[in-house]
C-alpha cells in the first residue's frame, strides 16, 4: 500500500523506466459471477479475465463493463477494497436489481 501511495505522491517525478515498471505490475483481473439474483444469461461460476484494465473481456454485457470500469484500476493496482472479509476482492452488483454479483480480484 504505501507503495501505490509513494508513486501517487510523485508521479510527477516518475522516470521513464519507473513508469515502464509500473505498467509490469498490473492485471491480469479476473471478474467472476458468485451470486444470481434474477434473470440473466451469466450463471454462477462464469469467469472472465481482463489482461489489462484496457482489455476488456469479450462476451460481458455493456451495461456490466460499465460498473466495472469504476473498479478496474482500483483492483489492477493492487489497491484494497472495502470489503472486510477479504481486502483483496471488490464484490461488484451489476446495473440490473435482478442481475448477478461479480466478485473482481488481481490474478
Amino acid at each position: 500500500m504505501k507503495d501505490i501511495l509513494d508513486i501517487i505522491s510523485r508521479c510527477k517525478e516518475l522516470t521513464p523506466e519507473e513508469y515502464k515498471e509500473l505498467w509490469t505490475k498490473l492485471g491480469p483481473v479476473q471478474i467472476k459471477v458468485t451470486e444470481k439474483v434474477g434473470a440473466c444469461p451469466f450463471n454462477v461460476g462464469d469467469t472472465f479475465v481482463y489482461s489489462t484494465p484496457y482489455d476488456k473481456p469479450q462476451g460481458v454485457c455493456s451495461d456490466l463493463l460499465h460498473v466495472l470500469d469504476l473498479y478496474i484500476w482500483r483492483v489492477s493496482l493492487g489497491f484494497p477494497s472495502w470489503e472486510s472479509d477479504n481486502r483483496l476482492i471488490y464484490r461488484i452488483h451489476c446495473p440490473s436489481k435482478k442481475g448477478t454479483v461479480w466478485e473482481m480480484k488481481k490474478l
